[in-house]
């Protein structure tokens, strides 16, 4: 199952400016962002909430930002 990340992205350039300064903050690399991203490779429980906690994600909104299936 794939997931549509737009909402998260949005978040990251509204919080971070730019996704490598998000990939800094989780201590990924821009290709492990991207692959997250792009549905490459999935996102954990500890990835998720430390993402939410630097984007100030309430705990209520993370399925929306993490948990949209794609169409």
């Amino acid at each position: 199952m794939s997931f549509q990340y737009n909402k998260l992205r949005g978040r990251i350039k509204e919080i971070c400016t730019t996704n490598e300064e998000f990939a800094k903050r989780m201590e990924f690399s821009a290709a492990t962002l991207s692959a997250k991203l792009n549905n490459k490779s999935q996102w954990t429980q500890p990835e998720i909430y430390k993402a939410a906690s630097i984007l100030l994600i309430e705990p209520i909104d993370i399925s929306s930002y993490f948990f949209t299936p794609s169409v």
